[in-house]
């Protein structure tokens, strides 16, 4: 059986809770599509660095870090009273490039599997 530490388990907690004031509760359109990819949480439970992802290029994601910043106050009232902890965490927000990276590197792949059938076509 795994042993998750408590920061996995607030980290968890912050991403649902986030995700579900995304949808519901906070009407920001900068903020609309964005979508909560992970959350990491320092091991004294005091800096939440909380990583988003969003489609559309990188004045997208510069409009929507600014709207993670206009709503940090919100989402820290929002998340104080769920989280159950002593101190509020401080609140980071991370683009995640991670998607980019891998639509990158299946494009990647797909021009070298084309390349490789006109390739083997010529022969």
């Amino acid at each position: 059986m795994i042993s998750f530490s408590r920061a996995d388990r607030v980290s968890g907690l912050i991403q649902e809770v986030l995700s579900e004031l995304l949808k519901k509760d906070i009407h920001d359109p900068r903020l609309q599509m964005a979508t909560i990819t992970n959350v990491k949480m320092s091991r004294d439970l005091k800096l939440a660095r909380i990583y988003f992802s969003i489609h559309g290029g990188s004045a997208k994601v510069e409009a929507t870090a600014r709207g993670f910043e206009s709503a940090r106050g919100f989402i820290k009232r929002s998340l104080a009273p769920k989280l159950s902890l002593r101190y509020m965490p401080d609140l980071i927000f991370f683009y995640d490039d991670s998607l980019d990276y891998g639509s990158h590197i299946d494009e990647l792949l797909k021009k070298i599997k084309t390349e490789n059938g006109r390739n083997n076509h010529s022969n």
